[in-house]
Protein backbone atom coordinates (compact mmCIF):
# COMPACT_ATOMS: atom_id res chain seq x y z
CA UNK A 1 0.00 0.00 0.00
CA UNK A 2 0.84 3.26 -0.13
CA UNK A 3 2.96 5.49 2.58
CA UNK A 4 -0.60 6.22 3.99
CA UNK A 5 -1.59 4.53 7.38
CA UNK A 6 -5.45 3.63 6.20
CA UNK A 7 -7.46 3.33 9.39
CA UNK A 8 -10.47 1.34 9.68
CA UNK A 9 -11.80 1.33 13.18
CA UNK A 10 -8.41 0.68 14.97
CA UNK A 11 -6.27 2.35 17.52
CA UNK A 12 -7.92 4.71 19.51
CA UNK A 13 -10.99 4.34 17.66
CA UNK A 14 -11.17 0.78 18.23
CA UNK A 15 -10.89 2.09 22.14
CA UNK A 16 -13.62 4.33 22.25
CA UNK A 17 -11.62 7.64 20.67
CA UNK A 18 -12.55 8.17 17.30
CA UNK A 19 -10.58 10.35 14.80
CA UNK A 20 -11.62 11.65 11.59
CA UNK A 21 -10.31 14.10 9.01
CA UNK A 22 -13.19 16.75 10.41
CA UNK A 23 -12.87 15.84 13.64
CA UNK A 24 -15.81 13.62 13.08
CA UNK A 25 -14.81 11.42 15.68
CA UNK A 26 -12.68 6.22 11.69
CA UNK A 27 -15.06 -23.58 6.52
CA UNK A 28 -13.91 -26.65 7.62
CA UNK A 29 -11.07 -25.12 9.13
CA UNK A 30 -12.60 -24.49 12.97
CA UNK A 31 -15.57 -22.59 13.49
CA UNK A 32 -14.44 -22.68 17.68
CA UNK A 33 -11.96 -21.31 19.54
CA UNK A 34 -9.58 -21.26 21.88
CA UNK A 35 -10.75 -17.41 22.81
CA UNK A 36 -9.18 -14.96 24.93
CA UNK A 37 -10.60 -14.50 28.00
CA UNK A 38 -13.28 -11.42 28.15
CA UNK A 39 -13.94 -10.98 24.08
CA UNK A 40 -17.07 -10.19 23.70
CA UNK A 41 -19.70 -13.36 22.66
CA UNK A 42 -19.72 -11.43 18.92
CA UNK A 43 -16.19 -11.36 18.69
CA UNK A 44 -16.35 -15.55 18.63
CA UNK A 45 -16.01 -17.71 16.23
CA UNK A 46 -19.69 -18.79 15.08
CA UNK A 47 -20.42 -21.34 11.96
CA UNK A 48 -20.86 -19.64 8.63
CA UNK A 49 -20.75 -21.83 5.90
CA UNK A 50 -20.93 -19.06 3.56
CA UNK A 51 -17.82 -18.28 4.84
CA UNK A 52 -16.28 -21.25 5.08
CA UNK A 53 -16.90 -21.59 1.53
CA UNK A 54 -15.17 -18.34 1.20
CA UNK A 55 -12.28 -19.58 3.33
CA UNK A 56 -11.86 -22.98 1.20
CA UNK A 57 -11.38 -20.98 -2.38
CA UNK A 58 -9.19 -18.21 -0.95
CA UNK A 59 -7.15 -21.38 0.09
CA UNK A 60 -7.09 -22.43 -3.29
CA UNK A 61 -5.60 -19.15 -4.39
CA UNK A 62 -3.38 -18.74 -1.28
CA UNK A 63 -0.43 -19.98 -3.71
CA UNK A 64 -0.71 -17.07 -5.93
CA UNK A 65 0.21 -14.77 -3.49
CA UNK A 66 3.00 -17.10 -2.61
CA UNK A 67 1.35 -18.63 0.74
CA UNK A 68 2.13 -22.08 1.49
CA UNK A 69 -0.77 -24.70 2.53
CA UNK A 70 0.76 -25.51 5.55
CA UNK A 71 0.92 -20.84 6.37
CA UNK A 72 -2.79 -21.04 5.36
CA UNK A 73 -3.58 -24.51 7.77
CA UNK A 74 -1.45 -22.48 10.82
CA UNK A 75 -3.17 -19.19 10.17
CA UNK A 76 -6.73 -20.23 10.28
CA UNK A 77 -6.39 -22.88 12.87
CA UNK A 78 -9.24 -21.99 15.58
CA UNK A 79 -10.40 -19.10 13.55
CA UNK A 80 -13.87 -18.63 12.33
CA UNK A 81 -16.25 -16.17 11.55
CA UNK A 82 -16.62 -13.08 13.69
CA UNK A 83 -20.44 -11.56 13.77
CA UNK A 84 -19.48 -8.39 15.30
CA UNK A 85 -16.69 -7.90 13.60
CA UNK A 86 -19.17 -6.91 10.89
CA UNK A 87 -21.52 -5.89 12.90
CA UNK A 88 -19.02 -3.08 14.27
CA UNK A 89 -17.71 -2.19 10.58
CA UNK A 90 -21.49 -2.18 9.40
CA UNK A 91 -22.54 0.54 12.09
CA UNK A 92 -19.47 2.70 12.54
CA UNK A 93 -21.58 6.00 12.94
CA UNK A 94 -19.92 9.35 11.83
CA UNK A 95 -20.52 11.68 14.85
CA UNK A 96 -18.89 15.15 15.21
CA UNK A 97 -16.68 15.03 18.69
CA UNK A 98 -15.35 18.87 18.94
CA UNK A 99 -11.45 19.42 19.53
CA UNK A 100 -11.81 20.09 22.98
CA UNK A 101 -13.66 16.85 23.60
CA UNK A 102 -11.20 14.78 21.78
CA UNK A 103 -8.29 16.31 23.80
CA UNK A 104 -10.01 15.99 27.25
CA UNK A 105 -9.42 12.05 26.44
CA UNK A 106 -6.51 11.95 24.19
CA UNK A 107 -4.25 14.52 26.72
CA UNK A 108 -6.59 13.35 29.90
CA UNK A 109 -4.67 13.39 33.24
CA UNK A 110 -4.09 9.43 33.28
CA UNK A 111 -3.42 9.81 30.15
CA UNK A 112 -0.55 12.24 30.85
CA UNK A 113 0.30 10.42 34.16
CA UNK A 114 0.73 7.26 32.54
CA UNK A 115 2.91 8.38 29.63
CA UNK A 116 5.17 10.24 31.51
CA UNK A 117 5.40 6.86 33.33
CA UNK A 118 6.09 5.08 30.42
CA UNK A 119 8.58 7.50 29.29
CA UNK A 120 10.54 7.35 32.30
CA UNK A 121 10.47 3.37 32.10
CA UNK A 122 11.49 3.05 28.42
CA UNK A 123 13.83 6.39 28.27
CA UNK A 124 16.66 4.80 27.29
CA UNK A 125 15.00 2.78 23.93
CA UNK A 126 13.43 6.17 23.11
CA UNK A 127 16.44 7.68 22.98
CA UNK A 128 17.54 5.60 20.76
CA UNK A 129 14.96 5.98 18.39
CA UNK A 130 15.72 9.62 18.48
CA UNK A 131 18.74 8.97 17.46
CA UNK A 132 18.51 6.90 14.95
CA UNK A 133 15.20 7.96 13.17
CA UNK A 134 15.10 11.94 14.25
CA UNK A 135 11.54 11.38 15.78
CA UNK A 136 10.94 12.88 18.56
CA UNK A 137 10.97 10.64 21.47
CA UNK A 138 7.78 12.14 23.07
CA UNK A 139 6.35 11.88 19.49
CA UNK A 140 6.15 8.27 19.54
CA UNK A 141 5.42 7.72 23.10
CA UNK A 142 2.20 9.82 22.52
CA UNK A 143 1.30 8.04 19.12
CA UNK A 144 1.71 4.65 21.77
CA UNK A 145 -0.83 6.26 24.44
CA UNK A 146 -3.08 7.05 22.21
CA UNK A 147 -3.06 4.14 19.94
CA UNK A 148 -3.29 1.42 22.71
CA UNK A 149 -2.48 3.69 25.88
CA UNK A 150 1.26 2.48 26.55
CA UNK A 151 0.43 -1.20 25.46
CA UNK A 152 -2.58 -1.71 27.79
CA UNK A 153 -5.11 -2.00 24.97
CA UNK A 154 -3.55 -3.69 22.06
CA UNK A 155 -6.55 -5.94 21.42
CA UNK A 156 -6.83 -9.56 21.59
CA UNK A 157 -8.98 -10.33 18.29
CA UNK A 158 -6.81 -12.75 16.40
CA UNK A 159 -6.13 -11.26 13.11
CA UNK A 160 -7.01 -13.92 10.64
CA UNK A 161 -10.20 -14.19 11.99
CA UNK A 162 -11.09 -10.29 11.99
CA UNK A 163 -9.22 -9.50 8.41
CA UNK A 164 -10.88 -13.02 7.01
CA UNK A 165 -14.30 -11.98 8.03
CA UNK A 166 -14.08 -8.55 6.96
CA UNK A 167 -12.52 -9.90 3.58
CA UNK A 168 -15.84 -12.25 3.07
CA UNK A 169 -18.16 -9.71 4.03
CA UNK A 170 -17.23 -8.18 0.88
CA UNK A 171 -18.13 -4.52 1.80
CA UNK A 172 -14.62 -3.64 1.53
CA UNK A 173 -13.62 -7.25 0.74
CA UNK A 174 -10.11 -6.55 -1.57
CA UNK A 175 -8.23 -4.40 1.05
CA UNK A 176 -9.08 -6.84 3.59
CA UNK A 177 -8.28 -9.52 1.58
CA UNK A 178 -5.22 -7.62 1.19
CA UNK A 179 -4.71 -7.64 4.73
CA UNK A 180 -5.35 -11.46 5.38
CA UNK A 181 -2.49 -12.21 3.04
CA UNK A 182 -0.32 -9.95 4.80
CA UNK A 183 -1.11 -11.23 8.04
CA UNK A 184 -0.17 -14.39 6.66
CA UNK A 185 2.87 -13.61 5.20
CA UNK A 186 4.13 -12.53 8.33
CA UNK A 187 3.08 -15.62 10.18
CA UNK A 188 5.20 -17.41 7.09
CA UNK A 189 7.95 -14.99 7.99
CA UNK A 190 8.28 -16.14 11.29
CA UNK A 191 7.79 -12.98 13.14
CA UNK A 192 4.79 -14.23 15.31
CA UNK A 193 2.83 -17.23 15.36
CA UNK A 194 -0.85 -17.33 14.13
CA UNK A 195 -2.15 -17.88 17.87
CA UNK A 196 -0.04 -14.80 19.16
CA UNK A 197 -1.23 -12.72 15.80
CA UNK A 198 -4.35 -10.76 18.08
CA UNK A 199 -5.46 -7.00 17.72
CA UNK A 200 -8.03 -4.74 17.20
CA UNK A 201 -11.26 -6.08 15.66
CA UNK A 202 -10.64 -4.49 12.47
CA UNK A 203 -7.16 -5.98 12.48
CA UNK A 204 -4.46 -3.51 13.42
CA UNK A 205 -1.66 -4.90 15.78
CA UNK A 206 0.40 -4.40 18.41
CA UNK A 207 1.40 -1.15 20.55
CA UNK A 208 1.07 1.00 17.59
CA UNK A 209 -1.82 -0.65 16.29
CA UNK A 210 -0.16 -1.53 12.69
CA UNK A 211 -2.60 -2.97 10.08
CA UNK A 212 -0.71 -5.81 8.49
CA UNK A 213 0.29 -4.31 4.90
CA UNK A 214 1.91 -1.17 7.19
CA UNK A 215 3.83 -3.80 9.66
CA UNK A 216 5.22 -5.38 6.12
CA UNK A 217 6.44 -1.46 5.04
CA UNK A 218 7.31 -0.37 8.19
CA UNK A 219 8.51 -2.92 11.09
CA UNK A 220 11.67 -2.88 12.36
CA UNK A 221 13.12 -5.50 14.03
CA UNK A 222 14.91 -3.05 16.83
CA UNK A 223 16.00 -5.79 19.73
CA UNK A 224 17.65 -7.95 16.93
CA UNK A 225 16.50 -11.22 17.92
CA UNK A 226 15.43 -11.85 14.47
CA UNK A 227 11.73 -10.86 14.75
CA UNK A 228 9.70 -7.46 14.17
CA UNK A 229 7.24 -8.52 17.38
CA UNK A 230 5.44 -5.39 17.90
CA UNK A 231 3.48 -7.36 20.33
CA UNK A 232 5.18 -8.40 22.42
CA UNK A 233 5.69 -6.90 26.30
CA UNK A 234 8.59 -5.21 25.73
CA UNK A 235 7.27 -2.22 23.16
CA UNK A 236 11.22 -1.61 21.57
CA UNK A 237 10.27 -3.07 17.88
CA UNK A 238 6.37 -1.72 18.25
CA UNK A 239 8.08 1.71 19.07
CA UNK A 240 10.88 1.48 16.51
CA UNK A 241 8.49 0.69 13.45
CA UNK A 242 6.16 3.51 14.56
CA UNK A 243 9.42 5.81 14.59
CA UNK A 244 10.47 4.32 11.22
CA UNK A 245 7.01 5.18 9.97
CA UNK A 246 7.56 8.65 10.54
CA UNK A 247 11.08 9.37 9.44
CA UNK A 248 9.62 7.92 5.77
CA UNK A 249 6.79 9.62 5.55
CA UNK A 250 8.51 12.60 5.75
CA UNK A 251 9.55 13.61 9.42
CA UNK A 252 12.07 16.47 9.85
CA UNK A 253 14.96 16.08 12.71
CA UNK A 254 14.90 18.85 15.30
CA UNK A 255 11.75 20.54 13.86
CA UNK A 256 8.67 20.74 16.46
CA UNK A 257 4.90 19.02 15.29
CA UNK A 258 4.07 22.95 16.25
CA UNK A 259 2.64 25.30 18.93
CA UNK A 260 -0.39 26.91 20.14
CA UNK A 261 0.06 30.86 19.04
CA UNK A 262 -1.75 33.83 20.62
CA UNK A 263 -5.01 35.38 18.13
CA UNK A 264 -3.23 37.88 17.04
CA UNK A 265 -0.81 35.36 15.05
CA UNK A 266 -0.78 35.49 11.38
CA UNK A 267 0.62 32.54 8.96
CA UNK A 268 -0.07 30.46 6.29
CA UNK A 269 0.37 27.15 8.89
CA UNK A 270 -1.87 28.35 11.29
CA UNK A 271 -4.78 26.49 11.87
CA UNK A 272 -7.93 26.80 14.06
CA UNK A 273 -9.85 23.38 14.09
CA UNK A 274 -12.58 24.85 16.78
CA UNK A 275 -14.11 28.03 16.16
CA UNK A 276 -13.57 30.34 19.18
CA UNK A 277 -10.55 27.74 20.50
CA UNK A 278 -6.84 27.87 20.34
CA UNK A 279 -4.80 27.95 17.38
CA UNK A 280 -2.01 26.06 15.96
CA UNK A 281 1.26 26.97 13.59
CA UNK A 282 1.66 23.72 12.55
CA UNK A 283 4.75 22.25 10.69
CA UNK A 284 5.96 19.48 7.97
CA UNK A 285 5.98 17.49 11.29
CA UNK A 286 2.50 17.66 11.65
CA UNK A 287 1.55 16.58 8.34
CA UNK A 288 4.09 13.70 8.68
CA UNK A 289 1.90 12.78 12.17
CA UNK A 290 -1.39 12.68 10.02
CA UNK A 291 0.18 10.20 7.58
CA UNK A 292 -0.28 7.81 10.93
CA UNK A 293 -3.64 9.27 11.37
CA UNK A 294 -5.21 11.84 8.59
CA UNK A 295 -6.63 14.17 11.04
CA UNK A 296 -6.02 17.71 12.58
CA UNK A 297 -7.36 16.66 15.85
CA UNK A 298 -5.33 13.18 16.00
CA UNK A 299 -1.97 15.22 15.20
CA UNK A 300 -2.90 17.72 17.20
CA UNK A 301 -3.50 14.77 20.11
CA UNK A 302 -0.54 13.39 19.75
CA UNK A 303 1.69 16.87 19.86
CA UNK A 304 0.30 18.17 22.71
CA UNK A 305 0.22 15.35 24.59
CA UNK A 306 4.07 15.13 23.60
CA UNK A 307 4.38 18.34 25.05
CA UNK A 308 2.76 17.23 28.71
CA UNK A 309 4.71 14.18 28.36
CA UNK A 310 7.60 16.74 28.21
CA UNK A 311 6.40 18.54 31.11
CA UNK A 312 4.76 21.03 29.37
CA UNK A 313 1.16 22.84 31.29
CA UNK A 314 -2.01 22.51 29.56
CA UNK A 315 -3.19 24.97 26.30
CA UNK A 316 -3.56 28.37 27.22
CA UNK A 317 -6.84 29.33 25.50
CA UNK A 318 -9.61 28.38 26.75
CA UNK A 319 -12.76 26.82 24.37
CA UNK A 320 -15.61 28.34 23.89
CA UNK A 321 -18.80 27.22 25.79
CA UNK A 322 -20.11 24.12 23.66
CA UNK A 323 -23.87 24.32 22.15
CA UNK A 324 -25.90 24.36 25.35
CA UNK A 325 -24.10 27.34 26.52
CA UNK A 326 -21.76 24.53 29.28
CA UNK A 327 -18.03 25.26 29.48
CA UNK A 328 -16.07 22.30 30.15
CA UNK A 329 -15.87 23.25 34.20
CA UNK A 330 -19.76 23.16 33.71
CA UNK A 331 -19.75 19.57 32.17
CA UNK A 332 -17.23 18.35 34.93
CA UNK A 333 -19.78 19.66 37.28
CA UNK A 334 -22.70 18.11 35.91
CA UNK A 335 -21.41 14.72 35.75
CA UNK A 336 -20.35 15.16 39.66
CA UNK A 337 -23.32 16.30 40.86
CA UNK A 338 -25.35 13.26 38.91
CA UNK A 339 -22.72 11.03 40.03
CA UNK A 340 -23.16 12.91 43.73
CA UNK A 341 -27.33 12.18 43.31
CA UNK A 342 -27.13 8.32 42.19
CA UNK A 343 -26.57 8.42 38.81
CA UNK A 344 -23.13 7.18 37.57
CA UNK A 345 -21.63 9.31 34.84
CA UNK A 346 -18.58 6.61 34.96
CA UNK A 347 -16.16 9.69 35.73
CA UNK A 348 -16.31 13.05 35.20
CA UNK A 349 -13.72 14.14 32.53
CA UNK A 350 -16.71 17.24 30.89
CA UNK A 351 -17.05 15.12 28.09
CA UNK A 352 -20.93 13.96 27.86
CA UNK A 353 -20.92 10.53 25.93
CA UNK A 354 -23.10 7.75 26.32
CA UNK A 355 -22.67 7.20 30.11
CA UNK A 356 -23.37 10.76 31.12
CA UNK A 357 -26.61 10.66 28.65
CA UNK A 358 -28.02 7.71 30.08
CA UNK A 359 -27.68 9.28 33.86
CA UNK A 360 -29.06 12.50 32.45
CA UNK A 361 -31.45 10.28 30.72
CA UNK A 362 -32.09 8.60 34.32
CA UNK A 363 -31.76 11.54 36.93
CA UNK A 364 -35.00 13.18 34.13
CA UNK A 365 -37.60 10.35 34.29
CA UNK A 366 -36.78 9.94 38.42
CA UNK A 367 -37.87 13.76 38.55
CA UNK A 368 -40.71 13.29 35.60
CA UNK A 369 -39.03 15.64 33.34
CA UNK A 370 -39.19 15.21 29.83
CA UNK A 371 -36.24 12.67 29.18
CA UNK A 372 -33.97 14.12 26.45
CA UNK A 373 -30.32 13.05 27.62
CA UNK A 374 -29.06 16.05 27.11
CA UNK A 375 -27.13 18.63 29.37
CA UNK A 376 -27.70 21.85 30.07
CA UNK A 377 -27.51 24.77 32.29
CA UNK A 378 -30.84 24.38 33.43
CA UNK A 379 -30.14 20.53 34.68
CA UNK A 380 -26.67 21.86 36.28
CA UNK A 381 -28.66 24.32 38.66
CA UNK A 382 -31.29 22.02 39.56
CA UNK A 383 -28.40 19.76 40.66
CA UNK A 384 -26.63 22.47 42.80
Amino acid sequence: MKTTRRRFGIGIAAFGLTACSQITLSSRHAQTSTVAVGLPSDLRPVPNPAYAAWVAAFRSRAGSYGISDATVSAGFRNTGYLPGVVRRDRNQTEFKRSLEDYLAIAASDERITKGRAAFSLHRSTLAALEDRYGVDAQIIAAIWGLESFYGERRGDVPVVSATSTLAFDGRRGAFFEQQLVAALKIIQNGDITADRMTGSWAGAMGHTQFIPTSYESFAVDFTGDGRRDIWSEDPSDALASTAAYLARNGWTRGIRWGDEVDAGASSSNVIQPQAGGPRFAVTGNFRAIKRYNNSDAYAIGVGHLADRIRGAGPLRTPFPPDSNGLTKDDRIALQQRLTTAGFDTDGADGVIGPNSRAAISAYQSSRGLPVTGEPSLELLRGLS
